[in-house]
């Protein structure tokens, strides 16, 4: 079949699973990853995993964004209203979340060190956009709300750093380097240094460019092109692109005026390649494979559920933060997504032997989260008080 024709299919039938989840109160993106469900090997062979991986520019792309829009989060005269309690609450999280997973998959199911390692530094990531959403709609503020974000937003970046040291150390556990201990360890170092230098350089470059933008079609070229620029010299000088993203982000959001309009206008084109993303996404799950790993899946979804809650929770108590955020902040931070998913794709290309039931369980894990996720943090923001708090403000 043409690839245009099965691209248009792919983005009909997204379409189609949005306005269905819609319906039923649910987030568009759930919709989408179970459209996508259907179109994959579980239930047709419209996109088989060869389609999967041709496509494999429009997950870059989208994560790319994702991860520039990530970057928006980080002002920094709100970073600092915030305090230390933020840094040290996402840190615990992260780690609670890192070693409850791996805990479970190496000593209970007894799965290999270099599996177990990965698919624990995955489960670090929050998917904050689907959080966000229910704030709005809600009107919510308060302490839980206004440390929720910049939480979300700072656990995607620690996440990316543990993913790299995991898969590092995973590699060379595995036999699959022939690199010494020290190097494949100072290695995701280096590569961390360098994508957050060049995302700084580039951020100061959009932010220049940005400023001397014509009209809301060259504003959008100049972004787009930018976030383009920054994945294909992250890919060609072997750095993360999406590190690289979210610092260019950062730097725009806090050097340029109104930076509102550049975050904008990227908002106002990637709708339709995020439709394409999460339903590509859904389509690669094999629910033939789940069976075979439903237990770890199910595990792997609790595991990570109670790192995360115990984490924030510890984290906040020994900042002091208020009693709320101690409670309910780590139920608002369950949702996962496209980092999650597009750390599958680096899985699938440095680490095989363990990619599909990674892969799997990371997909039925975002179906999951993206489902209950946003109930949890209503629920959370709701118990916490804060519901109609801009109102009330």
């Amino acid at each position: 079949m043409d690839v245009l024709l099965k691209l248009g299919i792919v983005l009909a039938i997204g379409l189609v699973g949005g306005r269905i989840a819609g319906k039923f109160k649910l987030p568009n993106v759930s919709g989408y990853l179970v459209a996508g469900l259907f179109l994959g090997p579980s239930f047709s062979t419209l996109i088989t995993p060869q389609d999967v991986d041709s496509f494999a520019v429009i997950s870059e792309v989208a994560l790319a964004i994702i991860a520039f829009s990530i970057g928006s989060e980080f002002v920094l005269k709100d970073m600092r209203k915030l305090g230390k309690s933020v840094v040290v609450i996402t840190f615990l999280e992260v780690i609670g979340a890192i070693g409850v997973v791996f805990a479970l998959m190496y000593f209970v199911f007894g799965q290999p060190f270099a599996f177990s390692i990965v698919i624990a530094a995955m489960s670090a990531a929050t998917a904050p956009a689907a959080t966000l959403l229910v704030i709005r709609q809600y009107r919510a503020d308060g302490p839980v709300t206004r440390a929720l974000l910049p939480v979300a937003a700072l656990d995607d970046i620690l996440g990316i750093i543990a993913f790299g040291f995991a898969l590092s150390v995973a590699r060379l556990s595995v036999g699959s380097t022939d690199a010494s201990l020290a190097r494949m360890l100072v290695q995701p170092v280096l590569e961390v240094v360098g994508s957050l230098a060049l995302g700084t350089a580039l951020g100061f470059v959009l932010a220049y460019v940005a400023k001397r933008a014509g009209d809301r079609d060259e504003l959008q070229a100049t972004a787009i092109g930018a976030i383009a620029v920054a994945t294909g010299l992250s890919n060609v000088l072997g750095l993360s692109a999406l590190l690289t993203n979210i610092m260019m982000g950062t730097i725009l959001v806090n050097v340029m005026r109104h930076s509102l309009r550049v975050f904008t206008a990227v908002n106002e084109f990637v709708s339709p390649v995020y439709v394409l993303f999460f339903t590509l996404a859904g389509a690669s799950l094999d629910l033939r494979i789940l069976f075979g790993v439903g237990l770890m899946g199910l595990g792997y979804i609790v595991a990570r559920a109670a790192g995360k809650i115990i984490g924030a929770g510890v984290g906040a108590r020994l900042t002091n933060a208020p009693e709320t955020v101690t409670k309910y902040l780590g139920f608002a931070l369950l949702p996962q997504g496209g980092i999650s998913i597009g750390l599958s794709v680096l899985v699938r290309q440095f680490l095989p032997d363990y990619a599909v039931a990674i892969t799997t369980i990371i997909m039925f894990s975002v179906l999951v989260y993206e489902v209950s996720g946003p109930i949890f943090a209503k629920l959370a923001i709701q118990k916490a008080g804060e519901i109609g708090g801009m109102d009330r403000a």
